[in-house]
C-alpha cells in the first residue's frame, strides 16, 4: 500500500494539496513533495513583494480567492484580527503562512513555516532542509535550526542539537562533521558554522519546535515561555549556550507565561 503525503491546515479543514487516485494522479509522486493542489484550491508560490516565485524557488504557499466551501469562515469574536491574519499580506490570496515552492509538474513541496525560513544575504533557506541534514549524523538524535544576526549577511543559521544517549565522540569533532555535512549537502551558500550540543530543546506537547523562541534568545529579545512548551527549563542551558557561542549576551531569562 503506497504512503502518500498531503498537505492541510486546521484553518482549511481539508486537505490542501494531495494525491487523488480519482483525479488520476500519480501513485509515485515526487519525493519530499505534498502532492498537487486539491480542486478548489488555487496555489501560488508567491514572492514577499506578491510577484509570483520562478519553479523551484522558495516563496510564500498562498491560495488564491475565493477559498472553497468548508474552511474557516472567521476568528471567534475577532474579525478584524481574522482579516489582518489571513488576507491583507497578500490582497486576494489566503495567506497559508508556510513556505514552499512548486515543480514544472504542478507538484508542491512544502517546507517549512515561513517565518522558520532564514534570509541569509538575500538567499531564503528552509530550517527544515538544513535540520534533515543534520539529523542525518549517526550521533545527533534531535536538533532545532534558527536564524540569528550577522553584520554582513542579516542573519545566518545555527543549530543546537542533543547527542545520542550512547554517543562517546567529543561534541568539536561533531560539530565539525556537522558543518561538514551542510556544506557538502546544502552548499556554502548555506553560511553554516555554528552549532552546539544541547541537553533538551524547547518543543510543544505536539513535538513542534519552538524555534522563534530560540531566534528571540539568541538575538537578546524577551522570550514569553508559551503554555504549550513541554519542558520551560531547557531554555535557561540553551541560554548559557547561546552565551557561550556570542549570542543572548543581554537576553534577560524567559519568562513563562501567565
Amino acid at each position: 500500500v503506497p504512503v502518500l503525503n498531503h498537505w492541510w491546515q486546521t484553518e482549511t479543514g481539508h486537505s490542501i494539496t494531495a494525491s487523488c487516485l480519482g483525479f488520476g494522479h500519480n501513485l509515485k509522486p515526487p519525493m519530499f513533495s505534498a502532492g498537487m493542489p486539491f480542486p478548489g484550491y488555487d496555489v501560488r508560490i508567491l514572492k514577499e513583494d506578491g510577484s509570483p516565485c520562478k519553479l523551484l524557488e522558495l516563496g510564500r504557499i498562498v491560495v488564491k480567492l475565493p477559498l472553497p466551501p468548508g474552511v474557516m469562515t472567521c476568528l471567534y469574536k475577532a474579525p478584524e484580527r481574522f482579516i489582518n491574519t489571513y488576507f491583507n499580506n497578500f490582497i486576494g490570496y489566503y495567506d497559508t503562512m508556510d513556505a514552499g515552492y512548486t515543480d514544472e509538474n504542478g507538484y508542491i513541496y512544502v517546507t517549512a513555516r515561513d517565518d522558520d525560513v532564514i534570509n541569509v544575504a538575500g538567499h531564503r533557506l528552509s530550517t527544515s532542509a538544513l535540520e534533515d541534514v543534520i539529523l542525518s549524523h549517526p550521533d545527533v538524535g534531535d536538533a532545532a535550526v534558527f536564524g540569528v544576526p550577522e553584520t554582513t549577511k542579516g542573519e545566518i543559521p545555527l543549530c543546537l542539537y542533543i547527542k545520542n544517549k550512547n554517543c562517546s565522540k567529543k561534541e568539536e569533532d561533531i560539530n565539525n562533521e556537522i558543518v561538514q555535512n551542510v556544506r557538502d549537502l546544502i552548499g556554502p551558500i548555506a553560511s553554516f558554522h555554528l552549532c552546539a550540543a544541547v541537553q533538551g530543546l524547547p518543543r510543544t506537547r505536539s513535538g513542534k519546535t519552538a524555534r522563534k523562541s530560540l531566534s528571540n534568545l539568541a538575538s537578546g529579545k524577551k522570550v514569553i515561555i508559551s503554555g504549550t512548551i513541554e519542558d520551560p527549563s531547557v531554555y535557561m542551558s540553551i541560554k548559557q549556550v547561546l552565551q557561550k557561542l556570542g549570542y543572548a549576551k543581554n537576553a534577560s531569562d524567559p519568562e513563562i507565561e501567565k
